[in-house]
């Protein structure tokens, strides 16, 4: 009885977002809403679902006029269309960090090695000093006789002090007799007075000189020694991120424009952001990392596919891949393997960045598609430290590349990560989240980007075959209880190909072609026949026309509730 009531607690297909807000170019501050499908009630889960329930209907409440139009939006890469302290705070930044590169800055900072580095450094061990067999008197005023002689030759007051080291060393190894004391005296003695005579002589031999002639002797001597070498400027160094060169032209612009807005336009932070990207992408080797192969292992975990409607390029990361205990197994089960993933995933996006132009105005962020379904729990250790590594990585060396974070078919659970997550996050990224539940998903998809660029298994028709992504979809909403036809006029023998969808089906499809002549008859294509939810995502039919005429399609929604109808169709020549 206890599951039963809170199973009615959740909605079928309602949730919200816990404290996740979004802040409007108008300054409102609004709440995300978004909805997910309950999950199946365990006796250890009914605790948090009811808390995770009865947060969901109090944000419904408090924000049920709240709608799409809040969700984050891009500023400008265009300087002249920045706010005068945001292109104030610009000029002080290039300015910061034209000094910093005359100064080689970037060169010469020194930051501890990474992990990676340190793993191939190993500490050599110190070499204990050659043991020597102690020295005779004789023989150490032998070698004194000897060294002061060369100092004396050379005039270099550094083979004294050598000597004096190596009588202390001799101490130590002569018995400590009146005599051997008194030979070491005597020997230090002679040294003191060779070293303080070398010294002595040149004064005297200059004071015997006439001031005239001393004169002469200097004035000849400047004359012929060359002018002092004077050391070149050095040229201000030259320092690229993802492949722009910074402070050569306007491309360096709408990076610099990163780094400041991920510090709120705090000129040092966002100075040492940049100083600190670039010292780690030197450590961790990300010019030699892009071009190096590390499998395929992960192509169906992260992907490129398509754009949204706005130009951006959309990454999609499948977690439910890792429900393959084997693909689990060697991508987590140690740190030597976490880090490896890491790095893929850094090669992913640093190849990914490299596509972009970075022209202001133009595109320079992704569209992240995170999908949950069949996602490992929360108690994989592995899989939560990986991903912590990686947030935390990404949003110290990559700011600003993401639009807009999408999670879709999102289980009750995630809420409660989702919350362990979000202190490692600034609010300005946690801004651009949204959250869907798996009935919803679909829906949220399309919100945001097209048809035709969407694959099928999310809800799309981009698919490889005859249709792409360059031939738009048609999005039309299927009353509940009614019929819906789409005519395809003819006028000249071709041969007509579509598709067509009804996100969840449940409805009947039919399809005809009726020629414009009256003595003609009717053509049926397609019998109408009811289409299942479980069937085929996408009916693909084609007719090739011999006489004017119009194709129509039949949808017949029988249902209480409305369905989204997407199709497309083109035509070819017969003789092609």
């Amino acid at each position: 009885m206890a599951d039963e009531q809170v199973q009615k607690a959740v909605p079928e297909e309602e949730v919200v977002v816990v404290n996740v807000t979004t802040n409007s170019n108008d300054g409102d501050e609004k709440v995300v809403n978004e909805k997910m499908a309950s999950p199946p009630t365990t006796p250890t889960s009914t605790t948090l679902q009811t808390e995770m329930s009865k947060s969901i209907e109090d944000n419904e409440k408090a924000n049920i006029n709240n709608n799409d139009s809040a969700s984050f939006k891009e500023e400008t890469t265009k300087v002249a269309d920045l706010p005068d302290p945001q292109r104030k705070a610009l000029e002080e930044f290039k300015q910061l960090l034209k000094e910093a590169l005359q100064s080689h800055q970037f060169s010469t900072a020194s930051s501890p090695p990474s992990p990676k580095q340190e793993a191939i450094i190993k500490p050599v061990p110190p070499q204990e000093p050659e043991k020597t067999e102690p020295e005779t008197t004789e023989e150490v005023e032998k070698e004194a006789a000897t060294t002061t002689t060369t100092t004396q030759e050379s005039s270099e007051p550094v083979l004294t002090e050598a000597v004096e080291e190596k009588v202390a060393t001799t101490v130590a190894a002569v018995a400590a007799d009146d005599d051997g004391a008194k030979t070491v005296e005597a020997i230090q003695e002679t040294i003191v007075a060779v070293a303080s005579s070398e010294h002595k002589e040149p004064e005297e031999s200059s004071k015997a000189e006439p001031e005239e002639s001393k004169d002469v002797k200097e004035e000849s001597l400047a004359a012929t020694q060359p002018p002092p070498a004077t050391t070149p400027a050095l040229a201000p160094e030259e320092v690229s991120i993802w492949g722009v060169p910074l402070l050569m032209d306007e491309r360096s612009d709408v990076i610099l424009l990163k780094f400041l807005r991920a510090r709120d336009f705090k000129v040092k932070d966002a100075f040492l952001m940049l100083k600190n990207t670039v010292e780690w992408r030197k450590q961790f080797g990300i010019e030699e990392l892009v071009d190096e192969d590390l499998g395929s292992d992960l192509d169906k975990v992260v992907f490129m596919h398509g754009v949204d409607k706005e130009g951006h390029p959309v990454c999609y990361n499948v977690y439910g891949e890792f429900q393959s205990k084997e693909l689990y197994q060697n991508t987590f089960s140690d740190e030597e393997k976490r880090q490896m993933f890491l790095r893929k995933r850094i090669q992913f996006l640093e190849r990914s960045i490299r596509k972009f132009d970075f022209t202001p105005g133009g595109v320079s962020t992704f569209v992240q598609i995170n999908d949950l379904k069949n996602s490992p729990g929360p108690g994989k250790w592995e899989l939560r430290q990986a991903t912590k590594q990686a947030l935390q990585l990404l949003q110290d060396n990559y700011p600003e590349f993401v639009a807009k974070q999408v999670f879709i078919n999102v289980p009750w659970w995630y809420l409660a990560v989702n919350r362990m997550i979000s202190p490692f996050l600034t609010q300005r990224t946690k801004s651009k989240f949204v959250f869907a539940g798996p009935s919803k998903s679909a829906d949220t998809l399309l919100r945001y980007i097209a048809p035709e660029q969407i694959p099928i298994k999310y809800g799309g028709l981009s698919k490889d075959g005859e249709f792409g992504t360059n031939d738009a979809v048609t999005e039309v909403i299927v009353k509940p209880a009614a019929k819906h036809t789409v005519e395809f006029p003819v006028t000249e023998s071709c041969v007509l190909s579509w598709e067509v969808r009804v996100a969840g089906w449940d409805v009947k499809y039919g399809a005809e072609f009726v020629p414009s002549a009256e003595e003609s008859y009717t053509v049926i294509i397609q019998k109408s026949r009811k289409v299942g939810g479980n069937e085929e995502p996408v009916l693909c039919n084609s007719f090739k026309v011999g006489e004017a005429g119009k194709v129509v399609l039949t949808i017949d929604n029988s249902t209480s509730k409305k369905k989204k109808l997407l199709y497309r169709l083109k035509t070819k020549s017969c003789s092609d």
